[in-house]
């Protein structure tokens, strides 16, 4: 009961007194538990629940929908990524070391307003599995997608409650600007095969995911080695999410392009290498019964019954 006890305590210590004040009272903030539940519920929707519902009933036809979900996404996350330059990123805020600006100015509150709401594109990216299973795209919920999209609203979640702004919010910048390439992907996508056959770069977006989360990396461990006014812990709790993410990222591209590569390439070899052989496994049962005097005897059988008729 002692050791309870102080963690109860050092939870509300924790909430209370080493957060940012300016956040306590927004949507979503004053505690953890109802984001880890939405990332809990949405797990088990498109796991169980959502493939369940659909096992019996035909894919769901979501074309206009899809095409206006991704233009959405795309618009919004222009406004997160404007938000984050004007805020400080490219202008005030140092890529070497960028404190929190923890006061109430206007530009540090339209970080830290920014980065809420960064938290909130989170929960509307859950539509991009959701959509999978209604369509019956099963394979489409890989464990990749599932972990990438389960964990992102409580990882920022602790961001927005503690550091609403600074070194770490790079990575939201970064994030928002690989989202505006792969929504306008995923637009152009919804458009229909006329479009399709142009999008002969889907690859490139995974390797652009690949390189957001190596710069992710480089840029949050660089404070491992200098002195910097920004807490350690989401220093290390930023840069282990990028090794994370590019380890799943890399084994899917790897999964998905190269092996697939190299396996087609095989195909290809041996359908070649069958149709240079096959002329000559149909002769060779003909030049064989020559050689081995079989053709001939059946020639002289033949002679012989035609003798003995006559």
């Amino acid at each position: 009961m002692e050791v309870l006890r102080r963690l109860v305590a050092g939870y509300h210590d924790l909430m209370d007194n080493k957060s940012d004040p300016r956040v306590n009272d927004w949507f979503l903030m004053s505690s953890p538990f109802p984001t880890l539940a939405i990332c809990l519920t949405y797990v088990f929707t498109v796991k169980v629940l959502g493939p369940k519902i659909m096992e019996n009933r035909k894919p769901v036809e979501l074309k206009n929908v899809l095409i206006w979900y991704n233009l959405f996404q795309v618009i919004f996350s222009i406004w997160l990524f404007y938000e984050s330059i004007v805020s400080g990123w490219f202008t005030t805020y140092s890529f070497r070391c960028q404190p929190v600006d923890y006061s109430r100015s206007p530009l540090a509150m339209r970080m830290a307003s920014g980065c809420w709401w960064y938290y909130i594109s989170k929960f509307t990216e859950f539509f991009d599995t959701i959509f999978f299973v209604m369509r019956k795209k099963y394979d489409h919920v890989s464990k990749l997608h599932v972990i990438h999209h389960g964990i992102m609203p409580m990882s920022v979640w602790f961001g927005v409650k503690f550091t609403p702004g600074g070194h770490s919010s790079f990575f939201g910048m970064l994030n928002t600007f690989v989202h505006i390439i792969m929504y306008s992907y995923y637009l152009l996508a919804a458009l229909g095969p006329q479009v399709q056959k142009y999008l002969w770069w889907k690859k490139y977006l995974t390797a652009l995911q690949m390189v957001q989360f190596v710069l992710v990396f480089i840029h949050a461990f660089q404070l491992l080695f200098t002195d910097c006014d920004y807490p350690r812990a989401f220093v290390w709790w930023i840069g282990m999410h990028a090794v994370l993410f590019y380890h799943l990222f890399s084994d899917f591209y790897k999964q998905a392009y190269l092996k697939k590569s190299k396996k087609d390439k095989m195909k290809v070899k041996v359908e070649d290498d069958a149709a240079k052989t096959e002329p000559k496994e149909m002769k060779l049962p003909l030049l064989n019964g020559f050689s081995n005097g079989s053709a001939l005897g059946d020639v002289r059988q033949r002679m012989a019954g035609a003798v003995a008729s006559q």
